[in-house]
């Protein structure tokens, strides 16, 4: 990542999370790239606000004292913080998918935790919650979305190496008829050709391009498939339990199936779907969330909390 994308996201981070308007003498002492002459953090300024407008983010400018009209201050309304989907092709999605990766891994960085942790020691309240960037993504496999909604158009072969639960990669031949997304991930279900029954696969354990072959004329897709009902099925059978301080924890709170109201906490099932994501999600809110069951996520957190002591000693 350049110094100036590195430099914008940083801003953008600065100015969603404040709660108030932030000077730029504020800006220039908590967001890491504005570097030289007064002048010089002036023009890198001015330039930073016009390439964040031509990309649609709409920056408010307020006082920070509305009483005595000081210095004009800066700021990103989350509410306004929007992109309007409408209409997108799969490549669309991969691409957006891509660049949903390269933002949450921006907004996760050392770098955007110091923005904020220097907004805060100046006095400046500063909630990384209300950065709504950082969601759970929906995960793709790039080009391979493509190819199978035109199999699936086309009534057509497809081929790929799969990752199994025992971790062993095979070789699947099917015919695919739908696509679905489910807890952020992409699903397709297909007539399985080595047995003729309905398999479900989810595209990011594919581990191979997938080869699409000649169309089946005589293929019929089963007419009473419930593809939403079998991905729940699928994923009801193991949860985690979770306790989560009221008004916080708001990434995992949007994945629970139920919450219970605590008083101070709730207590809040969320399906597993992935045990690493869980675990990063928790890991983020730190104490804000307690996590019950199942126990083997509760080791994953001990070991990772372990091993970021070590570092640190």
């Amino acid at each position: 990542m350049s110094r100036k994308i590195e430099r914008l996201v940083n801003l953008t981070i600065a100015l969603l999370a404040t709660k108030r308007f932030l000077t730029k003498s504020e800006i220039f002492r908590t967001v890491e790239g504005y570097e030289g002459t007064p002048e010089t953090k002036e023009r890198m300024f001015e330039r930073d606000k016009d390439d964040l407008r031509a990309l649609g983010i709409e920056i408010s400018v307020g006082s920070f004292d509305p009483v005595f009209q000081d210095e004009a201050g800066y700021r990103i309304n989350s509410d306004t913080y929007q992109f309007n989907i409408g209409l997108l092709s799969p490549l669309d999605v991969s691409l957006l998918s891509l660049a949903a990766q390269c933002w949450q891994g921006a907004a996760l960085d050392q770098a955007a935790h110091r923005v904020l942790r220097k907004l805060r020691s100046i006095g400046i309240p500063a909630d990384e919650l209300d950065i709504p960037a950082i969601h759970s993504k929906l995960s793709t496999s790039g080009q391979d979305l493509d190819i199978i909604s035109s199999a699936i158009a086309e009534c057509a072969l497809i081929r790929f190496n799969y990752i199994a639960k025992d971790l062993e990669s095979q070789r699947r031949t099917v015919i695919p008829f739908n696509l679905a997304t489910h807890a952020g991930f992409w699903y397709v279900a297909t007539v399985d050709q080595d047995n003729q029954e309905v398999r479900i696969f989810r595209l990011d354990r594919m581990s191979s391009r997938v080869e699409k072959s000649l169309p089946q004329k005589d293929f019929q897709a089963p007419i009473d498939f419930d593809f939403q009902k079998a991905l729940k099925n699928t994923h009801s059978n193991k949860s985690a339990i979770l306790d989560v301080q009221k008004g916080k924890g708001q990434l995992i709170r949007k994945l629970a199936t139920s919450i219970k109201d605590l008083g101070e906490w709730d207590r809040l099932e969320v399906p597993i779907v992935n045990m690493d994501n869980l675990l990063s999600l928790a890991l983020w809110h730190g104490d804000d969330v307690l996590v019950h069951s199942p126990e083997e996520l509760v080791e994953m957190i001990k070991t990772s909390l372990h091993e970021i002591l070590a570092s640190h000693e």
